[in-house]
């Protein structure tokens, strides 16, 4: 008997149909002698609707509030679901994020989880019954109810499963598993069957949707085991979890595990059109301007990715800083520079929401020379322009103009042989999440 944390994305439970067939499928794991727990996110485009009756409603609405009216779609999801499975003759009960036992911190809207006590869940799992939790949500130590912000539901199905020491957490979505590009835009993705922590990292925080950043975090610091597969066919998804030396197949051969250790490793390439960059033009070259203009930037609650300073012109002393950040950050950061430009004694603010970011992601990038050439190379064969470069020990990350975007993603993908030879990959939803 194992212990299995299921969670479904919306895609996967967009209509009754849908439901049904998702409820099959719990009721088989359950049959088959697991214990399961289930994490539901609301169904289809519940959450955008609900985002878009609020804002009829009042165009700035109280966090609290929003919160409230926001878990209402995953507690839909999770009644239903448990209807199901009923129906089926397997035993089920539904809980809301506070019932089953997980706490937050108090930021509405984009809430952290600070711990896990399932009670009632171990309470039902013990009872020989399937426990169904709305994935989202949590409750503050004010006894608030919180939504954990995008993809909260995996990492309320992650939280859960290192909460429960589950034996694996699979992550159901509306695609095979994770591709080397997103399949949307490059067909011919391959499949990855197993990929590190580290790697899933970067390819989460660079733009693959497939699995949220946080619930990758969360895995690996308290190292869960997450598969992530299609709720939509039987086929063996991707296996997430420790280093490379950890997903060797133990039983190939030793001349078959030494080729694949030294094989370049690159999982894939990752894009993000949700960013946009802000250039603070004139800045005075002088000790301690970034840190506060990093300080400001901080303090309205912007989260910066990529960071470029130009060298200081030696005739006026001043050098130029640009950075990218989410869409929805621009405005606020915007006005809080505005406000201290006299304190920070820059020209002006140059903001362009027309870029995109491209990113290749590798653990063979550290030990094999050549990586940034090839990847420059393509660009520059598909007469894409580069405007920034970031880096890591396993990533480097482009940005290019917008409209630039997909065909950046395709050359680098075809230069670095990433093209499936098993034909073209499905996105069974149409969303690929």
């Amino acid at each position: 008997m194992a212990l299995v944390v299921q969670k479904y994305g919306g895609s996967s439970v967009s209509d009754a149909r849908s439901i049904k067939r998702v409820a099959k499928r719990i009721a088989e794991a359950k049959r088959a002698g697991n214990d399961v727990v289930v994490v539901v996110s609301a169904m289809g485009d519940t959450t955008d609707e609900l985002l878009e009756l609020a804002d009829e409603i009042s165009p700035k609405p109280p966090q609290r509030e929003m919160d409230i009216l926001l878990t209402a779609g995953e507690r839909i999801s999770m009644s239903l679901l448990a209807m199901a499975i009923d129906k089926l003759g397997v035993k089920a009960k539904s809980f809301t994020g506070q019932q089953a036992g997980l706490l937050t911190d108090a930021v509405h809207g984009k809430a952290r989880i600070v711990d896990v006590v399932p009670h009632r869940i171990r309470q039902t799992l013990s009872k020989g019954q399937v426990a169904i939790v709305a994935g989202f949500q949590g409750v503050s130590t004010s006894n608030d109810v919180t939504t954990l912000g995008r993809g909260g539901s995996d990492t309320t199905a992650v939280a859960l499963a290192a909460g429960l020491d589950a034996d694996v957490c699979e992550i159901y979505t509306d695609v095979d598993g994770i591709f080397s590009a997103d399949p949307r835009i490059v067909p011919g993705a391959r499949k990855i069957d197993k990929v590190t922590y580290e790697e899933m990292l970067e390819l989460a925080a660079s733009g693959a949707k497939v699995l949220a950043l946080r619930a990758v975090e969360y895995a690996r610091r308290y190292d869960v085991p997450v598969h992530v597969r299609s709720s939509f066919s039987g086929k063996t998804g991707t296996l997430v979890t420790g280093t490379h030396g950890d997903l060797i197949d133990p039983n190939a051969s030793t001349g078959d595990q030494e080729e694949a250790m030294e094989d370049p490793i690159i999982s894939g390439v990752a894009h993000d059109s949700s960013e946009a960059k802000i250039t603070v033009v004139g800045v005075p070259d002088t000790l301690g301007q970034a840190a506060r203009i990093f300080e400001v930037v901080a303090g309205a609650g912007a989260n910066i990715d990529m960071i470029v300073q130009n060298v200081s012109v030696a005739a006026t002393g001043r050098t130029d800083i640009s950075f990218t950040l989410p869409h929805g950050d621009v405005r606020s950061t915007v006005a809080a520079l505005n406000a201290v430009k006299s304190e920070l004694k820059f020209d002006e603010l140059q903001i362009d929401d027309e870029i995109g970011k491209v990113s290749l992601v590798g653990a063979g990038m550290k030990s094999h020379p050549g990586i940034s050439a090839r990847l420059f190379g393509a660009l520059r064969d598909a007469g894409i322009n580069i405007e920034m470069i970031s880096t890591s020990e396993i990533r480097i990350s482009v940005v290019t103009r917008a409209d630039s975007l997909d065909d950046a993603v395709r050359a680098i993908h075809t230069a670095f042989g990433l093209d499936s030879s098993e034909g073209e990959a499905v996105v069974y939803a149409g969303t690929g999440r």
